[in-house]
C-alpha cells in the first residue's frame, strides 16, 4: 500500500468512527424508515472534504443543494464537522469537515456507502473473498453499524446496517444522484467480491458495440451499481458516482468560475448518455450524466 492510500485509509477510519473511545452518534440517512435493509443497495453519499464553506457553495450553485447541521453532537469534536445534504427536499448524502480530524492531508472524496443486511457476516465474507477491514463494525447510533472495507482491486467502500432501515426506491430527480460505479482493474475478481459480500446478481452486457464490456450489479431484480474496467491506467480502483442532470455542458459552463475543475469535458457514451466529470474546490471528484438514454427518449 503506498504512503498516499495509507494515508487516505488512515483518515478514514478516523472521519466514520473507528477510534474505540469514540461514538460518533450519525443523523440516520432517511426520515421516512423503511424497517426494511435491502442488501447491495446503495443508500448513502458522504463528501469527505478540507474545504466546507467553498464546497459548500459549490454544490449550493451548481444544483441547488441545501446544507444543514444535523442538530445533534455527532462526536466528532465540533457541531459543525459534519453537515446532511438535502435536495428537493429529500436527505441525499453528508458532508465531513476533514479540517475538525486535526491532519493536514487532503483526502477529500466522495464515500460510497452499500446496505448489507447483516453486516457481521457482510465484513466476514470481505476477508475470505480477499478483502480487508479497514474498520471493524462500529456503532453510529442513530445511523447503523457501518464498517469501512477495501475489496481486493484496492477500491475504498463503506458498508452499513442501517438501524431503522433503508430508504425506499424512487426515481432520482435532476441534480441528484442517478448511479455508482466502480471502476477496477480485475473486473472479475470485483463482481464476485460484491457478489458475495453485498448479495448482488451479476449481469453482463455488451452496450452499443455489442461486446460484453459492462456489468450490472443487480440485486432484488433492481440494477445497484455497475463496474467497469478501468478506463484511466493512472487513476486506482475506486467507485464514481453520478448526478443525474438535465444538461452537462451548461454545468461544466460554471465550474472553474466555482473553484472546480472539469477533469474530462462533456462526452457522450457508447450507452448514449452525455456524461462530464468534475471536481468541487477540494479536489472530491464526481460524474454528470444524462437520463433517460436518448433511445429511451425516442
Amino acid at each position: 500500500m503506498s504512503k498516499l492510500k495509507m494515508m487516505v485509509v488512515l483518515l478514514l477510519v478516523a472521519a466514520f468512527g473507528a477510534c474505540a473511545t469514540m461514538t460518533p452518534d450519525l443523523p440516520s440517512i432517511t426520515e421516512s424508515p423503511t424497517g426494511n435493509r435491502m442488501s447491495g443497495k446503495i443508500v448513502w453519499h458522504d463528501l469527505l472534504t478540507n474545504t466546507p464553506a467553498e464546497s459548500r457553495k459549490f454544490y449550493e450553485d451548481l444544483f441547488g443543494w441545501k446544507f444543514e447541521k444535523p442538530g445533534i453532537d455527532i462526536g466528532f469534536g465540533e457541531e459543525s464537522s459534519y453537515m446532511l445534504i438535502r435536495h428537493n427536499g429529500h436527505l441525499i448524502g453528508g458532508m465531513v469537515d476533514t479540517n475538525a480530524l486535526g491532519k493536514k492531508e487532503n483526502i477529500s472524496q466522495w464515500v460510497t456507502m452499500i446496505s448489507v443486511a447483516d453486516i457481521e457476516a457482510a465484513v466476514d465474507r470481505v476477508t475470505t473473498e480477499g478483502g480487508k477491514i479497514l474498520t471493524a463494525p462500529k456503532q453510529l447510533k442513530t445511523r447503523g453499524i457501518l464498517s469501512i472495507v477495501e475489496d481486493p482491486t484496492g477500491a475504498i467502500v463503506a458498508l452499513i446496517q442501517t438501524k431503522d432501515g433503508d430508504p425506499a426506491d424512487r426515481e432520482p430527480e435532476h441534480n441528484d444522484f442517478l448511479w455508482d460505479e466502480l471502476w477496477t482493474s480485475d473486473v472479475e475478481r470485483a463482481g464476485n467480491f460484491y457478489s458475495q459480500v453485498a448479495g448482488y446478481r451479476r449481469e453482463d452486457r455488451a452496450p452499443g458495440d455489442g461486446k460484453v464490456n459492462y456489468h450490472l450489479l443487480v440485486s432484488a431484480e433492481k440494477p445497484r451499481a455497475g463496474i467497469l474496467q478501468n478506463p484511466f491506467g493512472d487513476v486506482p480502483p475506486v467507485w464514481v458516482n453520478y448526478l443525474r442532470v438535465e444538461d452537462p455542458s451548461a454545468i461544466t459552463a460554471r465550474v472553474e468560475a466555482l473553484g472546480g475543475t472539469i477533469l474530462l469535458d462533456t462526452q457522450t457514451r457508447n450507452i448514449g448518455a452525455e456524461t462530464a466529470f468534475i471536481a468541487d474546490p477540494s479536489g472530491a471528484g464526481i460524474a454528470l450524466q444524462t437520463w433517460p438514454l436518448k433511445q429511451d427518449k425516442d
